[in-house]
């Protein structure tokens, strides 16, 4: 249920190395901005999120379980506490707000210390990471035998009329969303964003559903920063992309090996350890779409240099 919308069942999965599993993981951090159906989560079903938590250290034999926390959220912490309280095998860790702290693998080295390795599963050191919308599901699966048919998203944005977030069925249309639950849109709108925005997609329509995985529908007007989109300048070399690149990455080293087609080179400079955060593209003075380079450069690779439906490059 989180935003990767990665398989559960992938990663209870037996080890193919026999690593066990010591540590479960919930994920409560939830870094990005306007986004916060999550803490809704951990407020309204506290309870559910403990004992699904309680579920996954079962099916895992994990001794250990965690619930991870932004200190920007302390009426969430004071709850999990008093919840677990009690319970000595479980605990509630309060981490910094710093994005993109809610990235499993700085999580994982933020809660444990650990470091997962390149391309490697949380699992190959002995934690698993579960989001806290995916222990609810999981308590209502197995404590009232009900399937994944809704979930909590957020509406927000200064181009929507009545920001919140609401429980949605999966499958109803954006639009409907939109309209029914947040009253509709502010007529100067802009630019629509699914998911944060940091790593959300731009939509050109509302005819979308609503996934597993949609954690929240974004509205910007024309005023909004976040809906202009200023031209690609040529790169200065002031390495700010290096300095905040969480995976240590050099992505200008990067995107110019994506531009130029070489995709060896590409990949030689890790381009598939990035996660995507957006934080390069974020800092970069001369506006450069470095992280969206970066996916295109992701799809060719997996696609042999074909790059499906990608615009980037024209035969």
């Amino acid at each position: 249920m989180g935003g990767a919308a990665f398989p559960t069942h992938v990663k209870y999965a037996p080890s193919k190395n026999g690593q066990a599993i010591d540590t479960v993981i919930i994920n409560g951090i939830e870094c990005e901005p306007y986004i916060t159906a999550d803490h809704r989560i951990l407020l309204e079903y506290a309870d559910k999120v403990v004992r699904g938590l309680k579920y996954f250290m079962l099916a895992a034999s994990a001794p250990k379980g965690v619930i991870a926390i932004e200190d920007n959220k302390p009426d969430a912490i004071e709850l999990l506490k008093k919840l677990t309280a009690k319970e000595p095998d479980l605990s509630v860790v309060v981490c910094k707000e710093k994005y993109p702290q809610g990235s499993e693998k700085q999580l994982i080295y933020a809660v444990t210390g650990r470091i997962v390795p390149d391309k490697g599963l949380p699992s190959a050191v002995g934690v698993i990471v579960d989001n806290a919308g995916t222990a609810v599901q999981t308590t209502l699966a197995i404590e009232s035998n009900l399937p994944c048919f809704e979930r909590v998203v957020t509406v927000s944005g200064d181009g929507v009329e009545r920001p919140g977030n609401y429980l949605i069925r999966i499958g109803s249309l954006y639009s409907d969303v939109v309209t029914k639950a947040a009253q509709g849109m502010k007529d100067d709108l802009s630019k629509i964003l699914c998911g944060g925005p940091m790593m959300g997609f731009a939509l050109s329509s509302l005819e979308y559903p609503v996934l597993k995985g949609t954690t929240g529908i974004l509205f910007f007007t024309h005023d909004s920063a976040l809906a202009v989109v200023k031209p690609e300048q040529n790169c200065v070399r002031c390495g700010s992309c290096i300095d905040v690149c969480p995976m240590f990455l050099e992505p200008t080293v990067i995107v110019k090996a994506v531009k130029l087609e070489k995709w060896l080179e590409a990949s030689s400079a890790s381009i598939a350890a990035c996660i995507e955060c957006g934080c390069c593209s974020y800092v970069c003075p001369s506006h450069i779409p470095l992280v969206q380079y970066i996916r295109m450069g992701k799809q060719f690779i997996a696609t042999d240099g074909t790059g499906g439906h990608n615009p980037l490059f024209q035969a």
